[in-house]
């Protein structure tokens, strides 16, 4: 396609952009109604970084909704129990156990998946849809005219659309040509992700099949992925420092073992075993809620809507919801901007309290005294909290 091109369809799609989970969820369930989709991703290549990710029941049971139950049972590991142990001893100060209980309690499983492993089973579902996904197009602006909105992309590329909707992550370039350029803030928090061959860890590391270790500025999760032949973990600091232009490093595992010297030996083996190449640092970012996520025929999605820090493991999880939610929306609705703001009022409550209280949650992993976090019932709390968001069915909720 040559510079300048305009994009001809009989009947305008809705134009999504970035394809990340967030926009490929949207994109799927908009295909699967009928709608046709184009997905622009600025990357040149489709595949999808980072480690592991959990997934709740509110964001597994949308990719059941979307027929995709079988490929996640396929590809997730189903947790038995989930744990908490002292930073420093080691010893268990929580135990729940989980597995099938999980559909019992909520109506959909709980599973720990690769996240490149989750990207893949969407692109291939999204495309097996009639989803058409252009890739190398960075959005630069965009306009509404009378029969729709067009996007303008670097390459000169130019598609006419129904709506388009912003999926392009916390540094979303059509968040800032909605609302003008707005910074993430960094929150002084950084973390460190690696992937452990399985069979480096002995059998001691397999109970409970995930466990949070909490302690004084850090926090360390490991949990299994890819059928248990990989231990995900992702480790925390409170107290760290970036001066670097990207978001994620590649780092020695040397550093990863300073920053937890003293900690649990189980901790430090996780740790040590891991390959070189598979372990990153990353700068966690943050913003506070917007008043409003979109304006005309244009709305935002996921992290470009509200990005969510990682400590209640849900910023993937609101971004699979949205994509449900939006795309019932616009087929509920004629008017196209009369749909955007349906989802957008459908959505934002539940969004701002989870970046708000994932927020806190993050304030909580770094307790001094971990012992009396348990103790005196406020992890319990804060847990039981976290539970009632996965009831939640993005599918049936009332619109």
């Amino acid at each position: 396609m040559s510079d300048d091109e305009t994009m001809p369809w009989g009947r305008l799609p809705v134009i999504v952009i970035g394809a990340g989970l967030g926009g490929l969820t949207a994109a799927l369930a908009l295909a699967r109604r009928g709608h046709a989709v184009m997905l622009f991703e600025q990357a040149a290549e489709l595949g999808d970084v980072g480690a592991g990710i959990t997934m709740y029941p509110n964001a597994t049971r949308v990719l059941e909704h979307l027929g995709l139950g079988a490929a996640l049972e396929a590809k997730g590991v189903l947790p038995e129990s989930a744990g908490a142990r002292h930073w420093k001893t080691g010893e268990l100060l929580r135990l729940t156990p989980n597995g099938a209980a999980s559909r019992e309690r909520y109506g959909a499983p709980q599973y720990f998946i690769h996240r490149a492993d989750l990207h893949a089973i969407l692109v291939d579902a999204a495309r097996a849809a009639g989803v058409v996904i252009q890739l190398g197009h960075t959005v630069r602006r965009f306009e509404e005219t009378a029969e729709g909105v067009v996007a303008e992309f670097e390459n000169g590329v130019r598609a006419l659309g129904s709506a388009l909707i912003g999926a392009d992550g916390i540094r979303s370039q059509v968040r800032a040509c909605l609302f003008g350029p707005d910074a993430p803030r960094f929150t002084g928090k950084v973390a460190w992700r690696g992937l452990v061959p399985m069979e480096r860890l002995g059998a001691e590391h397999r109970f409970p099949t995930s466990c949070l270790w909490t302690g004084p500025d850090h926090a360390f999760l490991r949990y299994p992925v890819r059928g248990g032949s990989l231990m995900n973990y992702v480790a925390h600091s409170a107290q760290g420092a970036w001066a670097e232009e990207s978001w994620k490093l590649h780092t020695p595992v040397a550093e990863v073992l300073d920053e937890f010297a003293g900690w649990d030996p189980a901790v430090l083996d996780v740790i040590r075993a891991t390959p070189p190449e598979l372990c990153f640092k990353w700068a966690l970012f943050d913003r506070d809620p917007l008043p409003e996520w979109g304006r005309g025929r244009v709305t935002l999605l996921g992290d470009a809507a509200h990005p969510a820090l990682p400590f209640l493991g849900q910023g993937a999880g609101m971004a699979i919801e949205d994509g449900m939610v939006l795309a019932r929306c616009l087929t509920m609705e004629e008017d196209v901007p009369t749909a955007l703001r349906r989802y957008e009022r459908a959505r934002m409550p539940r969004c701002h309290f989870v970046q708000l209280e994932s927020r806190a949650n993050g304030d909580r992993f770094f307790e001094p005294d971990p012992e009396r976090r348990y103790a005196d019932g406020s992890a319990q709390r804060a847990a039981e909290q976290e539970q009632a968001l996965r009831y939640y069915d993005a599918a049936t909720v009332d619109l």
